[in-house]
């Protein structure tokens, strides 16, 4: 494909990198020349110095047989007027960053009136995801997974249940469910026929939500249901518009939301345009401030800054403070891996996660959803099976999967199975795949036909676990 990138900010660095794989030929436009040299010497792709809104600069690098032109200059109304001129100038599909919530009620109106085939919020899409997992509050994982014909479960195997010492091989489950991973001694395992329960083993299962169903009453006295507490009460410590749509949300949901801002004026308008939240006009790193605020009362607090290194001392915070669930925005994913080793409960990389929703649309949507669970020590994606991928076209059994990996449905003309080593992938099949950590960059050598680690890419956009 021919893609243009115009703005060589972190979103577009980022898409850059993400696109820059041997069939694709990648140009990125930037008044910043130093920003443009940063990019071109990491990434693959044509760094062009000037404005993206010159028609003649498009006409030069050929607008008229792109594919795909993405604009993520800073702002709004920038990236609306280019993807205009690139659509007039016969771009097949233009991309736009538009985040100003003053927007949000009339993007239906701009992508008709503009020719725009895919907003990116940024702001919005953290929000939902930071959304997601507050209120994920269920036994049974719906997420996204072949639009809800597949689901996960977590159950405990019971001290005192017969299904300790017995090997799966031998134990009676229904015929659309799968064990796809244990957890035991706070190590994830994959598991083999003969792979034997003991008692607290964190059991993992994916199939039909019926079937899911009808396993936890099967063996209702063996099996114990993780107990989630729900979310009544939100901090929100960051006043900026991913806070505005958190908040928005989650008041939509029934939640009481504290949202603590050191911007007066922007207190002002967060307090005109959320009526039912209490907007608290303060430093969130005074912890005398979160102290008065109870924050050591509240079910969950999440930052949302513009600094990543003041959302890392409020986390901090937080956890000395006992707070049950704590979310953190952050803008590096180098900062990913120190999360996990001070026990955080999740971190959201704003623009990786928009880079890879970009990603899926423009790639036509061949990872789909994915989850990462018990702090990234594993993950569940949704793949779209690619015509000439390894996977595709032979027996499973044929196919040398690693350890890490198990495909836990497929899902093919709607109907969701199970598969054994004589099931043939086909083009377009999804396929629900479960993976280790360190297994990721081996599902893209089996899955996708691009270069190194895209999922690798897409994981850091969310980090953490449900």
């Amino acid at each position: 494909m021919n893609i243009i990138i115009v703005g060589a900010g972190k979103l577009g660095y980022s898409l850059a990198d993400m696109f820059a794989i041997k069939d694709n030929n990648v140009t990125v436009i930037d008044n910043d020349s130093e920003a443009l040299q940063r990019a071109s010497a990491h990434i693959d792709m044509m760094a062009v110095h000037a404005n993206g809104l010159n028609i003649d600069v498009l006409e030069q690098i050929n607008i008229a047989i792109t594919d795909v032109l993405i604009a993520v200059t800073e702002g709004d109304e920038t990236n609306m007027l280019i993807s205009l001129i690139a659509k007039r100038l016969g771009c097949k599909r233009v991309v736009a960053r538009i985040r100003n919530p003053e927007y949000s009620s009339q993007l239906d109106f701009l992508k008709q009136t503009l020719g725009i085939d895919y907003i990116a919020n940024p702001d919005l899409e953290t929000a939902k995801e930071i959304t997601k997992q507050l209120l994920t509050n269920e036994a049974i994982y719906m997420d996204d997974f072949a639009g809800g014909k597949v689901a996960m479960s977590e159950f405990t195997v019971a001290t005192t249940s017969y299904l300790t010492g017995k090997c799966i091989k031998n134990i009676n489950l229904p015929k659309r469910i799968l064990i796809v991973s244990i957890k035991r001694n706070e190590e994830m395992l994959i598991p083999k026929g003969d792979t034997m329960l003991l008692a607290g083993d964190q059991l993992y299962l994916i199939g039909v939500k019926e079937e899911l169903h009808n396993f936890a009453m099967m063996y209702n006295d063996h099996l114990i249901k993780p107990e989630r507490k729900k979310i009544k009460r939100v901090m929100i410590l960051g006043g900026g518009k991913t806070a505005y749509y958190l908040a928005k949300r989650l008041l939509q949901s029934g939640i009481q939301v504290k949202i603590v801002e050191r911007n007066k004026e922007r207190c002002k308008e967060l307090a005109l345009a959320l009526h039912d939240a209490l907007v608290i006009h303060g430093d969130a790193t005074d912890v005398a401030i979160l102290v008065e605020e109870n924050v050591g009362n509240m079910d969950a607090v999440v930052m949302v800054t513009g600094f990543d290194e003041e959302n890392i001392l409020l986390t901090l915070i937080a956890k000395k403070y006992k707070v049950p669930k704590v979310i953190t925005k952050v803008s590096r994913s180098n900062y990913v891996s120190v999360f996990h080793e001070l026990g955080i409960d999740a971190a959201v990389n704003p623009i990786l996660l928009m880079a890879s929703h970009i990603m899926r649309h423009v790639q036509g949507g061949k990872i789909r959803s994915l989850s990462l669970l018990l702090g990234g020590q594993a993950e569940v994606m949704e793949i779209i099976a690619l015509e000439g991928t390894k996977i595709v076209g032979k027996p499973l059994r044929t196919i040398d999967l690693p350890e890490g990996i198990i495909i836990g449905a497929v899902v093919k003309s709607g109907k969701v199975l199970i598969p054994d080593g004589s099931m043939v992938i086909e083009p377009h099949n999804r396929i629900i795949v479960f993976c280790l950590r360190d297994d990721v960059d081996k599902v893209d050598q089996i899955f996708y036909k691009g270069k190194r680690g895209l999922l690798n890419e897409l994981r850091y956009g969310i980090e953490g676990h449900r």
